[in-house]
């Protein structure tokens, strides 16, 4: 989930209260703590600890780490005042430097590395805790763009893998999309929308959400999905031909195991164009684009243009 706004919005006071960096002045936040939720604006300092420790940890824009530490010892700080085993933190340390391809920088300093790399480090400092909370106050803003993009899309691997509860702040609109299951946009301290890209861009709540994304191109946050009709609401013909338009210019065969097995357009045999491998196909074939539904517009519109669909 990313958090949203304008500088002074609220979005990192906001995130800070999660793990009470900023005291909350009402209200109640709830975390798991094993078989029981705790409400970390009101539980004692051993139990805040804990959860500090354990449950929700934190990567900050400055990357924090310590110049005298190697880049081996910052990962492994949070788990030394943990008090966790020597031979267990560097197993698990050794594990998620893996993760970030660090491992080969082990020994290495801080000042020895690139702005990209210490950001890693950071990653793999909280990924070590193995606190199924991540806080990231906008931990990508002060790099370059090329590094930056890099680091989203390495985000992005490492959360397939992990599957944790990521809360992400940022004032980078494309970055939000890009990475954002959800989205949520402050104003003043308020929310004032919440949901997944696609509502943000289709649906703004008011006018200053519609001001906040005038700039976007949808096809970069819209996918197939968005535009795809479902195959039991589309015409089927006879020997299992379904017709893919209503004008009945295009129509394909599914076979057993739910495959696109022919396709024709405009009465020609047809051949289908995967954005993963767009080829030129022979002149004298029609061409039917074919994607997942997970597929961006963007990249359906691009891989359109290149196969002359």
């Amino acid at each position: 989930s990313v958090l949203m706004g304008l500088s002074g919005s609220g979005k990192s006071t906001l995130l800070r209260a999660v793990n009470r960096l900023n005291v909350v002045s009402r209200g109640q936040v709830l975390v798991k703590d094993g078989d029981k939720t705790v409400d970390v604006v009101t539980c004692d300092e051993t139990t805040l600890r804990r959860l500090r420790q354990k449950q929700v940890a934190m990567v900050f824009q400055q990357f924090g780490l310590l110049p005298w530490r190697t880049v081996e010892e910052n990962v492994g700080l949070g788990l030394e005042l943990a008090g966790v085993p020597e031979a267990e933190r560097k197993e698990r340390v050794h594990r998620q430097l893996k993760l970030v391809n660090l491992d080969q920088w082990s020994k290495k300093y801080a000042h020895e590395l690139s702005g990209g790399m210490q950001q890693r480090v950071g990653l793999a400092r909280a990924f070590a805790t193995e606190a199924p909370i991540l806080l990231m106050d906008e931990p990508f803003s002060a790099l370059d763009p090329l590094i930056r993009t890099k680091l989203q899309d390495e985000l992005l691997q490492l959360q397939a893998e992990l599957k944790k509860t990521i809360i992400f702040v940022s004032h980078d609109l494309e970055e939000a999309l890009k990475i954002g299951s959800h989205i949520t946009i402050m104003e003043g301290g308020r929310i004032v929308q919440t949901g997944a890209p696609e509502d943000i861009v289709l649906r703004p709540a008011n006018d200053y959400v519609r001001d906040f994304i005038a700039n976007v191109n949808p096809l970069s946050v819209l996918t197939a999905w968005n535009v795809m009709r479902d195959r039991r609401d589309l015409d089927h013909g006879e020997d299992g031909w379904v017709w893919l338009d209503r004008r009945k210019t295009t129509r394909f065969k599914i076979d057993e195991h739910g495959l696109v097995a022919a396709a024709e357009r405009d009465g020609k045999p047809a051949f289908w164009v995967s954005c993963a491998d767009v080829e030129a196909q022979p002149e004298e074939t029609a061409q039917v684009f074919w994607a997942n539904p997970g597929t961006s517009l963007k990249t359906v519109m691009l891989a359109m243009r290149r196969s002359q669909t």
